[in-house]
């Protein structure tokens, strides 16, 4: 019984070391999608260029709050050619819209609320969440990971390019996938 409560002590002690701020550490981060092509497979993509900060909090051991710019001529999915055309007003509008921000302000259970805005226009979103851990790195940084992940409709947002396929269906499907997995380091 004593091994039980020390342990528990020992966890909750633990998560007070990693509460506060985190700023996203991109180089060991990554803001990825992937959107069916053709009806057949689907196409992934990222963004090489992104930026934010989460809290965490001691109490719940979660992120309690998110909040995320992504740079969208910095879209990069292994073809030039198509990360040209997803630049282009057909699609994302880089010159016009550079951003996409995503901004959760309500976090419960396994949930995450909050506002995502692409092409200069926001909507209120339901994203799954999912803490992955708490560390201290060996130059004694304390670091929390975190993955979102969930589902938009890029007509939605104003992103309608689509070409009708001669035995039915489309080139892009409607339904994005978005897939963050984040690693913060605690500000100081």
């Amino acid at each position: 019984m004593k091994l039980i409560k020390l342990g528990m002590a020992s966890i909750l002690a633990a998560g007070a070391l990693y509460a506060g701020t985190y700023n996203v550490d991109a180089s060991h981060s990554n803001v990825g999608f992937k959107v069916k092509h053709l009806m057949i497979s689907n196409v992934t993509g990222k963004f090489d260029k992104f930026s934010g900060s989460f809290e965490f909090d001691e109490k719940s051991g979660k992120v309690t709050s998110v909040d995320g710019t992504v740079e969208v001529a910095s879209i990069n999915t292994d073809n030039e050619k198509r990360d040209g055309h997803l630049k282009s007003a057909d699609f994302f509008d880089a010159g016009k819209y550079p951003t996409i921000t995503f901004k959760v302000n309500k976090i419960e259970d396994e949930k995450a609320y909050g506002k995502f805005t692409m092409r200069g226009v926001t909507k209120d979103v339901e994203f799954d969440i999912e803490n992955t851990a708490t560390v201290t790195d060996p130059w004694g940084n304390k670091r929390v990971g975190v993955e979102i992940s969930g589902k938009v409709n890029r007509k939605d947002y104003g992103v309608n390019w689509n070409k009708a396929l001669e035995a039915g269906g489309v080139v892009v499907d409607e339904t994005v996938k978005i897939i963050v997995e984040l690693e913060g380091i605690e500000a100081k």
